[in-house]
């Protein structure tokens, strides 16, 4: 039976079928930090065919694995777990190593093209950004989330937060994904969706196969905390407030 995509955000959508992402890639819809957007309004704002994008959207599940991952169903701390371990260490890993590559084509190459020394200058800004922001899920955020698993599963309360409700640090957080969003934006856009000129020498290449990959890792870290993590956090307090 086809299902019926069109009254659904694009980030619930991907939520609970992550193999429908590419889709949304596909048609440069945001299902991240744009997440809470209709179908039919994303389609809208980018001039396309809600049918069209439904119909693709069914085709990729018919093709999905049979042993998918379905983080939707995931326990709240383990979650948190794989996005600290696989994401968080990621961007920890890659972000010197993309500054390095962006610096030697800045010196060689920059005359030519001055798009690399905004490419730069933006990166170096995510750089820290994003340093800064997961040090507060993983000291701030992750701990609460966790403690709020245990206590459910063993019957216990725990303290609040010296910040309140846990929906506090999360909106900061989705107000720093959506910077992040837009930064890569402007660079997609500065290096023509990565697009090496025919002058760019093996590091350029590398340079912006980098930036492209960390892009599609970012998009996936965001929606597993936007679309999931969150407001799964977020329903589990409310929750507990009313036991």
């Amino acid at each position: 039976m086809n299902e019926d995509f069109k009254n659904r955000t694009v980030g619930s959508i991907v939520a609970e079928n992550w193999e429908t992402a590419v889709v949304f890639d596909k048609y440069n819809i945001d299902y991240c930090c744009k997440g809470d957007i209709g179908l039919e309004v994303a389609c809208a704002q980018n001039d396309i065919a809600v049918e069209l994008v439904s119909e693709e959207l069914q085709n990729a599940l018919s093709l999905k694995p049979s042993n998918k991952t379905n983080f939707i169903d995931w326990e709240l701390d383990h979650l948190a777990e794989y996005i600290e371990s696989k994401h968080h260490n990621y961007v920890a890993q890659k972000l010197p190593e993309i500054l390095a590559n962006l610096n030697k084509i800045c010196r060689v190459h920059g005359a030519r093209h001055p798009e690399l020394l905004e490419i730069r200058d933006i990166f170096h800004d995510v750089a820290h950004e994003l340093t800064v922001h997961m040090k507060k899920e993983e000291f701030m955020i992750f701990p609460v989330i966790k403690k709020m698993v245990h206590s459910i599963a063993n019957n216990y309360s725990i303290p609040v937060p010296t910040y309140g409700s846990i929906s506090n640090p999360i909106m900061v957080m989705m107000q720093d994904h959506d910077h992040e969003g837009d930064n890569f934006r402007k660079i997609a856009c500065l290096s023509q969706q990565y697009t090496v000129p025919k002058d760019g020498c093996s590091t350029y290449r590398i340079a912006y196969k980098l930036l492209q990959e960390f892009e599609i890792d970012l998009h996936k870290h965001i929606h597993l905390e936007n679309n999931i993590l969150f407001p799964k956090a977020v329903a589990l307090e409310s929750a507990m407030n009313r036991i």
